[in-house]
C-alpha cells in the first residue's frame, strides 16, 4: 500500500470537485455540536425504523484526537490521518478523506458528511481496531450511480453515495458479521450486509438493515 500523494505532485491531471462550499473550513465542535451531528440525519417517520440512540456515548469523553485509516483497492492509495483534533475538524486532513473516497471511476470528487466519518470512527472505536477501512465505494458521482443501476438492482437510484452521506467497506482482519453486528450496534444509519460480495454498506440516513 503507498501513502496519499496528492495528484499534482504525481504529474496526473488533477480531480473535479464536487462540493456544496467554494472552500472546506476548520470546523468547531462542542459536546452538545457533536451530539447533534451524531444525530443530524433525519429519522423517517415510517414505524419500521428503529430509534436512533446517540453513537456518540462510545466517544464520551471526547477523544483529544480522532483518525481514520483508509485503503482504496481501486487505486492503491493509503491514508492515515487525524481528521479531529480537541474538537476542531482539520480542514486540510478532511480535503484528503474527500480525495481517498472519490468516485474512482469518474476521478470526481465532493465533500463527504462529517457525521459519516464521526460514525466510521466510532464503529472503529467499537472494534478496537487501528486496522484500515478498505473502501469498496464511498462516493459515487450521478454518471456512475446510473450505470451501476442499469447493471445491478439492488443499487438505488436516489443512493446516498452520490450525497456523500455512505460508504461500503470491509476490514480484512475483521469478520464481515461481526463488522456488521457492531455497525447495527451504533444505530447510527443504514447498515446493508452483502456477505457474496465481502462488504457492509453504512450511511447517516434513517436507521435501518437489510
Amino acid at each position: 500500500m503507498k501513502n496519499w500523494i496528492p495528484r499534482s505532485s504525481q504529474g496526473k491531471k488533477s480531480f473535479d470537485l464536487i462540493s456544496h462550499s467554494s472552500r472546506v473550513v476548520k470546523y468547531r465542535l462542542s459536546r452538545r455540536g457533536f451530539l447533534k451531528a451524531g444525530l443530524g440525519a433525519a429519522v423517517s417517520a415510517v414505524s419500521s425504523f428503529s430509534p436512533r440512540p446517540s453513537f456518540a456515548v462510545l466517544l464520551d469523553p471526547l477523544p483529544t484526537e480522532r483518525i481514520l485509516s483508509f485503503y482504496n483497492p481501486h487505486t492503491g492509495e493509503a491514508l492515515k490521518v487525524v481528521y479531529c483534533r480537541a474538537g476542531d475538524y482539520l480542514a486540510e486532513a478532511i480535503k484528503k478523506i474527500h480525495c481517498i473516497l472519490r468516485d474512482h471511476r469518474t476521478n470526481q470528487v465532493r465533500s463527504i458528511d462529517l457525521p459519516l466519518l464521526d460514525l466510521l470512527y466510532a464503529l472503529q472505536a467499537k472494534l478496537q481496531t487501528d486496522q484500515p477501512f478498505h473502501i469498496i465505494s464511498g462516493y459515487r458521482s450521478p454518471v456512475t450511480n446510473a450505470d451501476l443501476c442499469k447493471q445491478n438492482r439492488q443499487v438505488a437510484p436516489n443512493s446516498l453515495h452520490v450525497l456523500g452521506k455512505a460508504i461500503d467497506i470491509r476490514v480484512p482482519e475483521c469478520d464481515l458479521s461481526t463488522l456488521r453486528r457492531a455497525a447495527l450496534d451504533l444505530h447510527g444509519g443504514g447498515v446493508g450486509y452483502y456477505p457474496k460480495s465481502g462488504f457492509i454498506h453504512l450511511d447517516v440516513g434513517p436507521v435501518r438493515s437489510w
